[in-house]
């Protein structure tokens, strides 16, 4: 899925590459960090620097976006970053619910982080009936076949799956089925979902292995 620019974010005629499209997070990110911190204006360099990539890429990122930048001052902070947050979608908030709050749920549930970015956990939904007097972070453990009535109630747009690999294929199928067409998937598996679901997949111990695999060089090296 591509985002739009100009000045009709749906224009289909200006695609933003997918590379920058995962980039701007990154840029949102740091621009929050830089204006709570104090700073209103900043240089493409020192932007860069707090987003962890060099200034040329940045510029050319932001450069799909429109021009925000002024010749010798640089970048308005917040101006920017409600640039940014509005091209990628979370000027408004999203409705998510969370499938299996195991150790992992509960730890995706108590992230404060998500409403500040523009989600919010409307459900938390699993299928072991000794989880459904649970409460996390304010909302109530449910069952998961009360999945329908939830997307129907809060039209939930985002779902997260934190169950085992063997549940998640289930879950997915549920999802999109009942019109959730955007998941982020924890679960070590790959899912089948159709052409017009959009999935991400987060598996922290292949993230743990690429570290490994560049401990074992460096180790080599030495």
């Amino acid at each position: 899925m591509s985002a739009r620019t100009s000045a009709d974010p749906r224009d289909p005629a200006r695609d933003i590459p997918e590379a920058t499209v995962a980039r701007l997070p990154v840029y949102l990110r740091a621009l929050t960090t830089l204006a709570d911190g104090g700073t209103r204006t900043c240089s493409s360099e020192e932007l860069a620097t707090a987003a962890g990539v060099n200034s040329a890429k940045l510029r050319k990122d932001l450069s799909y976006l429109g021009s925000y930048g002024t010749r010798g001052v640089g970048y308005d902070v917040d101006y920017l970053r409600y640039q940014i947050a509005r091209e990628i979608g979370v000027t408004q908030d999203w409705p998510v619910v969370i499938v299996g709050i195991g150790n992992l749920g509960h730890a995706l549930a108590n992230y404060s982080g998500f409403r500040s970015r523009g989600f919010r956990v409307v459900a938390l939904l699993d299928a072991d009936p000794s989880r459904h007097q649970e409460v996390v972070a304010g909302v109530d453990v449910r069952p998961f076949d009360d999945l329908e009535r939830i997307v129907r109630d809060h039209g939930v747009a985002i779902g997260v799956i934190a169950t085992p690999a063997v549940a998640a294929q289930d879950v997915a199928d549920r999802m999109v089925a009942n019109g959730i067409r955007s998941i982020l998937n924890f679960a070590p598996v790959v899912l089948s979902v159709p052409d017009d679901v959009d999935v991400r997949k987060v598996d922290l111990s292949i993230e743990l292995q690429i570290l490994a695999y560049h401990e074992q060089r460096k180790g080599a090296t030495a």
